[in-house]
């Protein structure tokens, strides 16, 4: 068990309240009248629950523009923590802390409804978390996997009642997801249904599962959520990376983002690419995912910025043969990034080769055209340049 004490939560909060001040200064100094777009929101009809439910999708930065696949990150209580959901996983993937993820915010009809696994006698509307689960993984997962480039790695995010259906769905269909996220679980629902079930449904063992709980302080739930964690802890499945946080100083409120933001830190602890292997090359970051893939139960290339990082990282060190070699094996990884053909034309003018930095513009300016790639201009400018010296030859 681990805990956070109050005065990290004020430092949290306070680097978020300035990150946000110096977003919206930005955008206001920008003023180009162009909308920004993270994703966007649907309807979709449900069997399952005889309703139509709303939805809303994050895609990372870069998407339109890749063939990259990306693992999902599902909300419950999506119109809650949408904004602030997509935001931790934004920062922490262009921080190089996890990978950049797709997020989907499910949101509510009747969260009363759908979250609880049994009825009680004096709320009718209550005991619908199987429809509710036949409407996840029966409808709504093949919808986003057929609709958007996802990856074999999917989370789920509950808070309080959300919170008790994500241990729920664990305790009751464990593959469903491989990440779960429980914030603050309302587990002495219905006499600790949910805590009474992990003693039974419980596995000795589990393949490349992560949950992650917390509880802020919250005095009614410690009886419930002790017995759960005691549980868990006490038998210790194989398989199984589970972490329970007390959250000194925190509240109900409070503990849904700063679970966020740890909850991914830690599932992902070991994914930024380590000092030696920056220094090492290709082949040694190819090693360092190739064991990532091992953790995560499918396969992780090298991201086509890790390499664009390292090829720069030799250009700022005047060694532009070496850029050039490893831009152009990122330009054979990645032949549909518009991006990875602008670098490497750089580091071919930079060498001294223009003719080859002027047809690698080129190619970079087509594919941007063709995707309306927002740094179209800038590729532009780079083969106007490279012309211009060419010709003067």
């Amino acid at each position: 068990m681990k805990t956070i004490h109050s005065s990290l939560i004020k430092q949290t909060l306070t680097f978020l309240l300035i990150f946000l001040f110096v977003a919206s200064s930005v955008a206001v100094k920008a003023g180009d009248g162009q909308k920004i777009t993270i994703g966007e929101k649907f309807t979709i009809h449900s069997k399952a629950l005889n309703e139509d439910r709303k939805i809303m999708v994050y895609t990372p930065t870069g998407y339109e523009n890749s063939d990259a696949k990306y693992p999902v990150v599902y909300l419950l209580d999506g119109e809650t923590h949408f904004v602030h959901a997509y935001g931790v996983v934004d920062f922490l993937s262009t921080q190089g802390l996890m990978p950049q993820s797709i997020v989907v915010a499910i949101v509510n009809v009747d969260r009363g409804r759908d979250f609880t696994p049994s009825q009680i006698s004096e709320k009718s509307q209550t005991g619908g978390a199987a429809k509710f689960t036949a409407f996840i993984k029966d409808e709504l997962k093949p919808y986003i996997n057929k609709n958007y480039r996802t990856q074999p790695f999917e989370t789920i995010y509950g808070h309080s009642l959300g919170g008790m259906y994500v241990a729920y769905t664990f305790l009751t269909d464990p593959d469903m997801f491989d990440g779960y996220i429980a914030v603050s679980p309302y587990l002495q629902y219905d006499e600790d249904y949910v805590t009474k079930m992990v003693k039974e449904n419980l596995k000795d063992s589990y393949d490349h599962k992560f949950f992650y709980m917390t509880l802020g302080e919250e005095p009614a739930y410690y009886a419930s959520v002790g017995q759960f964690v005691g549980t868990i802890e006490t038998k210790a499945p194989k398989g199984l990376q589970f972490d329970y946080v007390q959250m000194t100083g925190a509240n109900h409120a409070s503990t849904p983002h700063l679970t966020m933001y740890n909850g991914m830190q830690e599932f992902y602890s070991n994914w930024k690419l380590p000092k030696e292997a920056w220094e090492g090359g290709i082949a040694a970051a190819d090693e360092h995912y190739k064991k990532l893939s091992q953790v995560y139960g499918y396969t992780i290339e090298t991201p086509e910025y890790v390499i664009n990082q390292m090829g720069y990282n030799y250009m700022w060190a005047d060694d532009f043969d070496k850029a050039v070699e490893v831009l152009s094996i990122n330009a054979k990884r990645f032949p549909g990034s518009a991006n990875v053909y602008d670098s490497l034309g750089e580091a071919l003018e930079k060498s001294g080769k223009l003719a080859e930095a002027r047809n690698n513009y080129e190619k970079a300016v087509k594919l941007a055209k063709a995707e309306n790639n927002g740094f179209l201009k800038v590729y532009e400018e780079n083969l106007n340049r490279v012309q211009e010296l060419v010709a003067e030859k």
